[in-house]
């Protein structure tokens, strides 16, 4: 018979059979929830001990040191989940394989924002697909059909897969399987056979936007977007930036950190540890923030229209500023990054040279300019540095 959770004790479950009622523990283990019945009559003292008793299993659980058999040695569970004798589970390397990931943002080997992509990954993806199986349970016939069947971009199908082949290759380094199943993948054949293209595409806005954008704002939300049409500055760069990065005197914008999963960082790169030139828009922008952020303590200079305080991530903007922005201006949606897009095309297609276009948004060389942006590559002089007048004159209205 089906047991009844107890009013007073979580946790603790009552079952009435034909010669009484007795107790049973309820509990998580391995990902999976676990009932587990004691020989006690359901009296009040005994009930008392049970939720002792649970809650002693579940501070051994958190410590790592819960031995099954020990405390349930009639269990069916029993033998297969003592210390000692009991597989490897993917969940359990799962679990070391995240404690490792946040070591390594502690140290300064991971960003915060590659941990929370992993953490999603693995708690709604991999523990629920795999976490059950032991290491050497898992097949190239499974991990195939599996993967086929993934509905996702193939980058996106890579960054699913890379934390299973990492505790895998674990498994395969400690002896506990004798090849990497997933290494017997043709996995770039399957990417390229199953997976669907990514959708994602430039798609930058035109003059008569961004003026009914910045039409359709005002105060710190129009100080945000115009600055980031014409600085061309990634959105956790903007949301990083401090007034003590900000040279007036030199027209220069220091990119030095981002804020990213609301916490800062340094650029992701030593490109992108850079120098923007302020443009004429971007430094009326600036001006314009000062009366409400200069002389806050916290020293960022975007802030939220509502509160006055920093934001905290590119959602918090994307959902409660730039949608609503959009909508009142009648202009079709795009993300905030398309503002980061519109910089580099308006510059390209004025005749800026593109390795100067690059250092300015933060790219090593061209490869990725010319990639996401060669269309709008007219043929031009190699020599030809930033000239405001050839390039911004006339977008420089939309910003009055």
């Amino acid at each position: 018979m089906g047991g009844k959770q107890h009013a007073k004790y979580e946790g603790i479950e009552v079952r009435d059979g034909a010669t009484g009622s007795t107790i049973r523990v309820r509990f998580q283990y391995r990902g999976i929830e676990r009932r587990e019945s004691l020989k006690l009559e359901a009296t009040p003292a005994n009930l008392k001990y049970a939720s002792r008793l649970r809650g002693e299993i579940l501070n051994a659980i958190a410590r790592g040191d819960f031995d099954y058999a020990s405390y349930f040695p009639d269990s069916k569970h029993a033998k297969s989940l003592t210390k000692g004798t009991q597989k490897r589970l993917i969940f359990d390397a799962l679990g070391d394989f995240m404690k490792d990931c946040a070591a390594a943002v502690e140290r300064g080997a991971m960003s915060p924002s590659t941990l929370h992509g992993y953490r999603k990954i693995v708690d709604n993806n991999l523990k629920v697909k795999w976490g059950r199986l032991a290491v050497d349970e898992v097949t190239p016939a499974a991990l195939r059909t599996w993967i086929g069947a993934m509905d996702c971009t193939a980058k996106t199908a890579r960054n699913v897969i890379s934390p299973l082949h990492s505790v895998l290759q674990d498994a395969l380094n400690d002896g506990l399987i004798e090849a990497n199943p997933l290494d017997r993948l043709a996995l770039n054949k399957i990417l390229t056979r199953t997976k669907r293209k990514s959708t994602y595409e430039v798609d930058p806005f035109s003059l008569d936007e961004i003026t009914a954008i910045l039409a359709a704002c005002e105060g710190p939300a129009r100080n945000l977007f115009q600055f980031a049409f014409w600085s061309g500055l990634r959105t956790s760069e903007l949301i990083g930036l401090r007034w003590a990065d900000v040279d007036f005197d030199a027209a220069l914008i220091r990119v030095r950190q981002a804020v990213v999963v609301r916490t800062e960082k340094t650029t992701k790169t030593d490109a992108g540890t850079r120098d923007v030139m302020m443009l004429p828009s971007a430094r009326a922008a600036l001006e314009a923030q000062k009366q409400w952020s200069a002389l806050m303590p916290h020293g960022r200079v975007f802030t939220c229209p509502w509160n006055g305080k920093p934001w905290t991530g590119d959602k918090q903007i994307r959902v409660n500023c730039w949608t609503h922005v959009l909508k009142d201006a009648e202009v079709r949606y795009r993300n905030p990054y398309q503002t980061r897009h519109t910089f580099a095309s308006t510059l390209l297609s004025r005749g800026e040279n593109p390795l100067w276009v690059a250092q300015q948004m933060g790219h090593v060389d061209t490869e990725m300019i010319i990639k996401h942006y060669g269309r709008w590559i007219p043929e031009h002089d190699a020599k030809a540095g930033y000239t405001p007048k050839n390039a911004w004159d006339e977008f420089a209205a939309a910003s009055k």
